[in-house]
């Protein structure tokens, strides 16, 4: 699958509410604009410039969670990432010291002093080896992206699992920690990824997500122009709404609050809502200029959120 795909290959699926496990039921938010062109790995890949491309989307009409409804099905989704490149090596420390300063966040509600982690999603392993850097004995990540873990650090490569996250791939209650940094967005079942994560977490084990925000400034501002609004994204959530997703399968949030992002001036150009052109100068201009190269720490409509296991599973009643 490298480039695009033809009509007949693209299935697209109805998805549910992944809080109520309705099919329909919802309100169209924004229809659909994206074309054939918009599978391929290229768009598929971490932190590309924003297109504004995205499915149909709705708002559940009984929870207010926001997704993407029909999405592609997930065999396609899988293989995309799994072709999908790995292009932000230059923000590699301004990302270390964002999901840093979150995973600080986990340390007062560890009853663990083993601290094993897993990242879902891990990339080349960077925030594995920040892990490791505050104390972490035992660290794991799961990555379907193989020119992302063939960049890896040697020392961190044998630590990575390349695939998509699903059921077996390590052992039950091997966890005390599980992270999802701009990853629990793209899942298109997220409550199979939370049943996983369950069983993989030790007794009173921890969850930190850290994804988008509809609740933010930015999102409410922009609307369908926010760069949140995309065809990566199959969820989108709020700090309600994930909070009842993850209360409906065996977590109860323990703390929860903005997020600050360290991000290269030149990166946060690319995320300006600016004509193509106007924001093609832009960029030149940034990639030109050691002004680029310049970080912020900004709130840029992200949420972190921090969940303990408790074994409770409330049913969702289906269609």
């Amino acid at each position: 699958m490298t480039g695009a795909i033809l009509e007949s290959d693209l299935q697209l699926r109805p998805t549910r509410c992944a809080i109520c496990g309705i099919e329909g039921g919802a309100t169209e938010l924004y229809q659909a604009n994206f074309t054939l062109n918009a599978f391929t790995p290229e768009v598929f890949s971490a932190r590309r410039i924003p297109d504004r491309v995205h499915y149909r989307m709705v708002r559940c009409d009984t929870c207010s969670l926001i997704r993407s409804d029909p999405v592609a099905d997930a065999q396609m989704l899988a293989q995309l990432y799994a072709q999908s490149s790995f292009d932000y090596d230059s923000e590699v420390s301004n990302l270390k010291r964002t999901y840093g300063r979150y995973l600080s966040r986990v340390t007062p509600h560890l009853q663990s002093s083993k601290r094993s982690l897993l990242e879902i999603g891990c990339g080349n392993g960077f925030f594995l080896e920040e892990a490791v850097s505050r104390g972490y004995k035992e660290v794991w990540g799961v990555e379907p992206s193989a020119a992302a873990v063939k960049l890896a650090r040697p020392e961190i490569r044998d630590r990575i699992v390349c695939d998509v996250m699903h059921a077996g791939l390590f052992e039950p209650e091997f966890f005390d920690v599980i992270c999802l940094f701009q990853v629990f967005d793209h899942i298109p079942d997220p409550v199979a990824l939370l049943d996983s994560c369950r069983r993989l977490l030790k007794p009173h084990g921890l969850m930190l997500f850290l994804n988008h925000n509809v609740d933010s400034l930015s999102f409410r501002l922009l609307g369908s122009r926010s760069p949140i609004v995309d065809i990566e994204h199959t969820y989108l959530y709020s700090p309600r709404t994930l909070t009842d997703l993850l209360g409906r399968h065996g977590f109860t949030a323990c703390e929860d609050g903005t997020v600050l992002n360290s991000y290269s001036l030149r990166y946060l150009s690319q995320l300006l809502p600016a004509p193509k052109q106007i924001k093609g100068m832009i960029l030149d201009a940034m990639r030109r200029s050691a002004l680029g190269r310049v970080s912020l720490s900004v709130p840029l409509g992200n949420l972190y959120l921090v969940a303990r296991k408790t074994g409770r599973v409330r049913q969702v009643v289906e269609e």
